[in-house]
């Protein structure tokens, strides 16, 4: 079976998709009011989509400022992990960033995830520092990790 996933930028016609996502994988998702305003108000925001036969199955959302990215969040569908395709997306992201001009990249991951951390990891991100009780929905820390692109 051939590589049936595409990347693209989210469009607004991708919220719905998106938030299906979201909820699918936290606790506390955002809302589509939130969504609405990065995709289309936002002028740092860039959000990817990882798509199977034009079907949004993953997404990732990065910031942009001066020379610096910032990953918001990402996802997969839960019926579509342990594909590779979240690492497949950050990839896509470091690209992206890099093509934008960025030099490092941050973001945040749960400290009790350590499936993410070693994702990052292996693209070689490192960690930086903790963010005490930075997930609302249990209060719990945050590891803070980058990566010069």
């Amino acid at each position: 079976m051939g590589e049936p996933y595409t990347f693209r930028l989210a469009k607004v016609s991708d919220i719905d998709d998106i938030l299906g996502i979201e909820q699918a994988s936290f606790a506390v998702p955002w809302s589509r009011e939130a969504f609405y305003r990065e995709i289309v108000e936002n002028q740092f925001a860039h959000y990817l989509v990882i798509e199977d036969s034009f079907q949004p199955v993953g997404y990732c959302g990065i910031w942009l400022v001066m020379d610096e990215a910032h990953v918001t969040n990402i996802a997969i569908l839960p019926s579509y992990r342990g594909r590779k395709l979240g690492e497949m997306l950050m990839r896509e992201a470091i690209k992206l960033a890099k093509m934008h001009g960025a030099v490092s990249m941050t973001l945040e991951a749960r400290v009790s995830n350590h499936v993410a951390q070693n994702l990052y990891k292996k693209l070689g991100f490192e960690a930086g520092g903790i963010r005490k009780n930075y997930y609302s929905d249990n209060g719990e820390d945050a590891l803070v990790m980058w990566v010069e692109l």
